[in-house]
C-alpha cells in the first residue's frame, strides 16, 4: 500500500513506494485496463450512454466520503471506448483502495474528448457538490474546465502537457516540457557546457522547447551561437548548417519525439555530429527503445523521472486489472491521492491556493511536484545518459525543492 501522509515540514511523503518514474508523460501510450475487481464504496450510476457531447452522463461515483471531488477523464472519443481514459479511472479507483479512506467520493465524469463535453462534466460534478476538479487531460478541454470551475470557485488539477492551458487555480499536474529543458540545460551548464546550440523541428512540442530553451540558456550562462529548424522527416540540411559551425558549440539540444530520432541520427552521424565528438542532449520523450540504440545518441543525455515509483504503481495496476496502465495513469493516481491526503489534513482550507502552491511541494508516484501560483509545476527529474542501448542516471532526481539534484 502507499499512501500521502503529512511531514513535520508540510511536504506529502509517499509511504513504503518509490520516487519516480521513466518515461516522459507526453505520449498518451496505449492499453486496454480490464474492470478489475471491485472497490468498496463504489458504485455505477444510471448513465446515459450516447448522449451528446454537450451533456453529461450521471457517471461513476468511487467512495462515500462526505468530501466530493470531481474526476474529468475521456472515456469515450470519436471512435467509442478510450483505453486511455479507462486507465486514468483504473488508477482513480487504485489510489482509492490504496487510500484506506472513507473521506471522499470520486464523481467521475466522461469528457466524451471534447471540449463542450468537458464543459458539462465540470458543471455536472460541480452540481453534485464537488470541490475539486481533477482532470482532464487535453488542452483545450482543460480550459474548458478551469472555465467552469473559475466561475464556481473551484480549483481544477489538470493532467495536459501544454503549459498554455495552465492559469492561476488552473494547475498543470503532468510534466512540461518547460520543465525538462530547463532542467537538461542547467545540468549541461554545471558539467561546463559553455555554448549550445539549437536543432528543433517546426512542431508544436520544437516551438515550446525553443522558447524555453533560449530562456534556460540565459539563466544557466549558456551562448546561444545558432538555432537551426527543420520541417518533421527533414533534418538534413539543418544538420549541414550545423557541421559547417562546429567551433561555435560544445553541445546540441533537439527537441524531437522518439519516432522520428532514427531520420535525425543518420544526418547527425553522416554530418559527424554524434556524441563522442559533440554533448547532445534532448528531453523526457527520448526515453524510449527507440531512441537508445541509435547510433549518433549514445553518450547523449535526456531528462526523465526515475522509474521506481512508475514500476511499484504498475506492478499493482496490473495485479488488480490484469492489464498495464497507460503512462500518464499516474497522475489521476497521485492527483487522488493528493486530494484524499489535503481532506484529512487541511480542513475547510483542504484545497485553497495557499496549500495546493505549498512551496515545499508533494511526494507522489512519478517523485516531487510543487504547483506554481501561475498553475505550472516544478518536477524533480533526473539526467540519462545513452550507451549501449539502455539509460543510466547520471544525476538522480532531487527528494526535495531544496536542492537541485545535481
Amino acid at each position: 500500500m502507499s499512501k500521502f501522509s503529512v511531514g513535520s515540514d508540510g511536504v506529502f511523503r509517499r509511504m513504503r513506494m518509490g520516487l519516480a518514474a521513466c518515461a516522459a508523460a507526453l505520449a498518451l501510450s496505449a492499453c486496454h485496463p480490464g474492470a478489475g475487481p471491485g472497490i468498496p464504496g463504489m458504485k455505477m450510476d444510471a448513465g446515459a450512454p450516447g448522449a451528446p457531447a454537450g451533456q453529461a452522463d450521471a457517471g461513476e461515483t468511487i467512495g462515500t466520503g462526505a468530501v466530493k471531488v470531481g474526476l474529468i477523464v475521456p472515456l469515450t472519443g470519436p471512435n467509442g471506448p478510450s483505453a486511455v481514459g479507462a486507465s486514468l479511472r483504473n488508477a482513480a479507483k487504485l489510489a482509492y483502495a490504496d487510500s484506506g479512506t472513507s473521506d471522499v467520493t470520486i464523481l467521475v465524469k466522461d469528457d466524451k474528448s471534447t471540449p463542450a463535453g468537458a464543459a458539462a462534466a465540470a458543471q455536472a460534478a460541480i452540481n453534485e457538490g464537488a470541490e475539486i476538479i481533477l482532470g482532464p487531460v487535453f488542452a483545450t478541454d482543460v480550459k474548458e474546465v478551469g472555465r467552469v470551475a473559475h466561475s464556481a470557485g473551484r480549483p481544477v488539477i489538470a493532467f495536459s502537457t501544454d503549459s498554455s492551458a495552465a492559469g492561476r487555480g488552473n494547475y498543470l499536474l503532468s510534466f512540461l516540457v518547460e520543465g525538462h529543458v530547463d532542467r537538461g540545460l542547467t545540468f549541461a551548464a554545471q558539467r561546463g557546457k559553455k555554448s549550445v546550440a539549437a536543432l528543433v523541428p517546426e512542431s508544436d512540442y520544437g516551438t515550446l522547447a525553443l522558447a524555453q530553451f533560449q530562456q534556460s540558456a540565459a539563466t544557466a550562462g549558456l551562448r546561444v551561437p545558432l538555432i537551426e529548424r527543420y520541417k518533421p522527416g527533414a533534418p538534413g540540411e539543418a544538420v549541414q548548417r550545423l557541421a559547417a559551425a562546429r567551433d561555435q558549440f560544445d553541445a546540441i539540444f533537439i527537441p524531437e519525439q522518439a519516432d522520428a530520432m532514427a531520420s535525425v541520427s543518420k544526418e547527425l552521424m553522416a554530418a559527424n555530429l554524434d556524441s563522442k565528438k559533440v554533448q547532445i542532449i534532448g528531453t523526457g520523450v527520448w526515453n524510449d527503445g527507440r531512441t537508445l540504440s541509435l547510433p549518433a545518441l549514445q553518450g547523449a543525455w535526456f531528462t526523465a523521472p526515475e522509474n521506481a515509483g512508475f514500476n511499484a504503481f504498475a506492478q499493482r495496476y496490473k495485479a488488480k486489472f490484469g492489464s498495464d496502465p497507460a503512462r500518464i495513469a499516474t497522475l489521476a493516481y497521485d492527483a487522488v491521492s493528493l486530494a484524499i491526503a489535503l481532506s484529512r489534513s487541511q480542513g475547510s482550507q483542504r484545497y485553497s491556493e495557499s496549500v495546493l502552491t505549498n512551496p515545499s511541494g508533494f511526494n507522489g508516484a512519478d517523485g516531487v511536484f510543487r504547483f506554481k501560483p501561475d498553475g505550472t509545476n516544478e518536477r524533480g527529474l533526473s539526467i540519462l545518459e545513452i550507451g549501449g542501448g539502455s539509460a543510466k542516471i547520471i544525476s538522480p532526481a532531487p527528494r526535495n525543492f531544496t536542492g537541485n539534484g545535481a
